[in-house]
């Protein structure tokens, strides 16, 4: 896990023409509005490997390089997984 003063990694893998990865993206950015994190989101179709292993799940979130998340992203979940975080690093 991060330290507490570096911001939450989220990576999202998603595709083109995915409702659902839409609206992973918005639940996330709702769920994280106030605390810090860095997203990325990657396309699997530019990454032969990622689809190989996302191909039949996205969208697919990892918080921290954990995956969490596949369909879809539970806003108390995600908050949870922060919270716990920040209590974790501060002891």
């Amino acid at each position: 896990m991060g330290r507490v003063d570096q911001p939450v990694r989220i990576d999202l893998y998603t595709r083109d023409a995915c409702p659902l990865c839409d609206e992973a993206r918005d639940v996330i950015a709702r769920t994280l509005a106030r605390v810090p994190h860095e997203i990325a989101v990657h396309d699997i179709a530019a990454d032969p490997d990622a689809e190989a292993l996302y191909r039949y799940e996205i969208p697919v979130v990892l918080v921290d390089g954990v995956k969490r998340f596949v369909g879809h992203v539970n806003p108390a979940l995600l908050r949870r997984l922060v919270d716990a975080r920040q209590r974790n690093c501060k002891a």
